[in-house]
């Protein structure tokens, strides 16, 4: 099956990492990303811009709006996915559960729909 993992961490809190925190960081992140494309598990991922740089589109009896930032004011910010394949959903929660940021935010483990099914 595959699985959505959702990166949330605190925007604010990384803002003050020296470069140094933000290279040990990436070295982890690019460990992990290794070891679950070696292990058949990775599908894709990307990391995210921070939410400054975001836009929420609505449309309303055909007439769209855009404001700044995400919809929903959160204390973690969507930071990163992985679109992984893993075996159930214990095997699953066992993949997120390695991402470095399960450490210091949240990693939100979702199945993703099969509308072929």
């Amino acid at each position: 099956m595959k699985y959505l993992c959702l990166i949330y961490n605190r925007e604010s809190n990384l803002v003050d990492y020296s470069k140094e925190q933000w290279n040990s960081l990436k070295e982890e992140y690019h460990a992990y990303t290794g070891s679950i494309k070696a292990s058949g598990h990775h599908l894709g991922g990307e990391g995210l811009q921070p939410t400054a740089t975001a836009k929420t589109v609505r449309v309303r009896n055909g007439k769209i709006s855009t404001t700044d930032g995400p919809f929903a004011e959160t204390s973690e910010q969507l930071g990163g996915f992985y679109l992984i394949e893993a075996r159930d959903l214990n095997d699953a929660i066992q993949i997120g559960s390695r991402i470095p940021s399960a450490r210091m935010g949240s990693i939100e483990v979702r199945p993703i729909m099969e509308f072929n099914q």
